[in-house]
């Protein structure tokens, strides 16, 4: 199996099953529901394409700043560690925690902030609020910008933009970054289409298992070959 396949069917893999039931994934639901989906899903799909070109690009750079040794030993471990996190979430998970309420109470509370700080400004002249309109929102609709903002700030620092980060050090980067974007297409189109309905039969307990699963097996074809080489 070439390298190219190889990375992006690890990178396709792990990023189906860390997004499914993530709070991006429940706050793509839930941006949906309330807006035209057609900017939802462009924004959120723009946000996690840029989210996993960064990140590969950090995952490659890393060889470079030491050794390809060093970096896939890291990687081993990282994979290892997600693992084992993800397991760990899976077992505690009794089931009587519903994410998808948490992450709309989220969102309603920033919505009435702003709303909030909208009814304190006075209302200004129609082209004089055009004029002092921020720069992307001349070109970019507010609902896009909303689904991009959202969705990349949530997933920053997350375990699956680790892991890319790692699976690119490791291998092919193109593979991983086509892969990356793949899964992430599958997830928010099916959130967006899927809507509540799909969003309350994920059981979150399944996915992290099943997730947690991934990555150790993960971990331990990385390892395997550190030991055959």
């Amino acid at each position: 199996m070439s390298s190219l396949v190889q990375g992006l069917i690890k990178s396709l893999a792990m990023t189906v099953l860390s997004e499914v039931g993530d709070n991006t994934f429940f706050a793509t639901v839930i941006l949906a529901m309330r807006h035209p989906r057609r900017p939802v899903l462009l924004g959120c799909l723009a946000s996690l394409s840029v989210m996993t070109v960064l990140s590969a690009l950090v995952g490659w750079a890393t060889p470079n700043l030491i050794s390809h040794k060093w970096a896939h030993h890291i990687t081993t471990l990282l994979f290892f560690v997600f693992g084992l996190w993800s397991l760990w979430d899976g077992i505690k998970d009794d089931g009587d925690d519903d994410e998808f309420t948490e992450v709309e109470g989220k969102l309603d509370a920033e919505l009435n902030s702003d709303k909030g700080t909208t009814k304190k400004k006075s209302k200004d002249d129609d082209e004089l609020k055009r004029q002092k309109r921020p720069f992307l929102s001349q070109f970019f609709s507010p609902i896009f910008l909303k689904a991009f903002s959202v969705t990349f700030f949530g997933e920053w620092g997350d375990k699956s933009q680790l892991a890319t980060i790692g699976l690119a050090a490791d291998e092919n980067p193109f593979g991983v970054v086509l892969g990356g974007i793949i899964g992430q297409a599958l997830c928010t189109v099916a959130a967006v289409l899927g809507g509540k309905s799909l969003a309350s039969r994920i059981s979150e307990k399944i996915v992290a298992l099943s997730g947690g699963v991934l990555f150790i097996v993960f971990g331990i074809q990385s390892f395997l070959s550190t030991v055959e080489s």
